[in-house]
């Protein structure tokens, strides 16, 4: 079952969505409510949810601020979100988009909408899970490929992005630097990527790069310093941080 927090000021408003919908059908249970953003981090923290519903404006901390903040944070536990709001405004439209969420969904919030948004979801946490199973099982990055096209294999940018990204994942890159070599917006581009991959850019890259550190951790031929460099990670102890999120271990301890 995949856990669930609910952060929304309105009581009415988040019981409503605790206790109307089915979300046992859905396959996920509700771990959790608060209140406020800030209590929304504590929860974040205390339960590991797997997916966080947030509604923009509450007191203390707005939802975006919250999602941003845990985020940021890599003592904090990897979350899919959806935003909640009453606010028809493409700012925190854009805002909701450069932070990766999965869904801007406008209250009152439409149950059947919710659902499908919960279930696209679910399906990119399934992907991620078959991933994560993979990775543990040290297949090669191109056994594993094919997970991430999910349907959108045509589209150009995506695919320029994907052959660049497997030829240059140990250099500096970034959406950004596709945008603009492409002469195209970040965000239309993280929008394509997402669509046809089911996971964001960031995510993917990490991923990847996390792939191409175990293959050469196997070979024994390296210490971790050098693995870091040559995958792409500026920063040995970033390094470690992303491969103990994606493989539950530290690189030092794989090597073991």
């Amino acid at each position: 079952m995949y856990r669930v927090l609910i952060v929304e000021d309105e009581d009415i408003i988040r019981k409503g969505i605790a206790y109307t919908m089915d979300w046992m059908g859905m396959g996920c249970t509700i771990v959790g409510e608060a209140a406020s953003g800030s209590e929304g981090l504590d929860k974040i923290k205390e339960l590991s949810p797997d997916i966080v519903l947030a509604d923009i404006m509450m007191p203390v901390m707005d939802g975006i601020e919250m999602i941003r903040t845990a985020k940021a944070d890599e003592s904090m536990p990897l979350f899919k979100s959806i935003i909640l709001t009453s606010y028809a405004d493409f700012d925190y439209a854009k805002k909701a988009i450069d932070l990766d969420v999965s869904a801007y969904l406008m209250k009152p919030v439409d149950e059947q909408e919710l659902a499908g948004a919960i279930s696209k979801i679910i399906t990119e946490l399934e992907k991620e899970k078959q991933f994560d199973e993979l990775l543990e099982k040290k297949v090669l990055a191109e056994e594993t490929e094919a997970l991430f096209i999910k349907s959108d294999k045509e589209n150009d940018y995506v695919q320029q992005i994907l052959d660049f990204t497997k030829e240059h994942y140990s250099e500096k890159i970034s959406i950004e630097a596709f945008s603009d070599k492409m002469g195209v917006s970040a965000s239309y581009l993280s929008r394509k990527f997402k669509e046809a991959t089911g996971t964001s850019y960031l995510d993917f890259l990490n991923k990847y790069r996390v792939q191409q550190a175990v293959k050469l951790l196997e070979t024994g031929k390296y210490k971790v310093y050098e693995v870091s460099d040559m995958t792409g990670f500026t920063d040995y102890k970033h390094f470690n941080t992303v491969f103990k999120r994606y493989t539950n271990v530290a690189p030092s301890e794989f090597m073991n």
